[in-house]
């Protein structure tokens, strides 16, 4: 399981690293007279509503387009919010039908990781890029499940890893690969984060 792991994480690494979502690769992918790539979140939770859909709002290359929700008294709020027009909300029965929407170019899956391969799969059945937030899924099998819907619809699939562009991140990783101390014995580390709700 280990190996089949290890193998697993560096395919996947690779996939990722070459078609994660940089604006050349995704414009290159969709029509070249829209300015921005639509982007519809799927879930409407904490992460969404803090943080994604107001990120979203400070970017060069994408603006929310649209929405997916099992909470119809959110879509109000969001609506008024972000100015979202009614044919680009969605809930979990009609999300299928985004296929057909061309204000949208990517989907955003920001739901619990056991439902990350279900709508990924679907998001790519949809013919939409799928940016998936972490971690990708709870089990190889799925992860590779989505990657193959993805590679089968011709669409991009980025997971929501942001560490690897961070400073600090970037050094440890270049020094776990030149080993400028020698061989490592042990790493102790700790985590923790704010979330603006405590």
């Amino acid at each position: 399981m280990k190996e089949q792991r290890r193998t697993f994480t560096k395919k996947a690494g690779i996939i990722a690293a070459s078609t994660a979502f940089s604006p050349n690769v995704l414009w290159s992918a969709t029509r070249p007279q829209k300015e921005k790539l639509g982007v519809a979140l799927v879930g409407l939770g904490y992460y969404s509503t803090d943080l994604l859909a107001p990120a979203l709002q400070m970017t060069q290359n994408c603006e929310l387009k649209g929405i997916v929700t099992g909470s119809p008294e959110k879509i109000p709020v969001w609506q008024e919010k972000y100015g979202i027009p009614d044919k680009n909300v969605y809930n979990y029965e009609n999300f299928d039908s985004i296929a057909n929407n061309a204000d949208i170019d990517v989907i955003y899956i920001v739901l619990p990781p056991s439902m990350h391969a279900e709508y990924t799969i679907r998001a790519a059945k949809t013919g939409k890029h799928v940016w998936c937030e972490k971690p990708m899924a709870p089990s190889v099998k799925e992860c590779e499940a989505m990657i193959k819907a993805c590679n089968d619809n011709k669409v991009k699939l980025a997971i929501g890893y942001r560490c690897q562009h961070d400073p600090n991140i970037r050094a440890y990783m270049k020094a776990s690969k030149e080993r400028p101390f020698g061989k490592v014995l042990m790493v102790t580390s700790a985590a923790g984060y704010f979330d603006g709700r405590t």
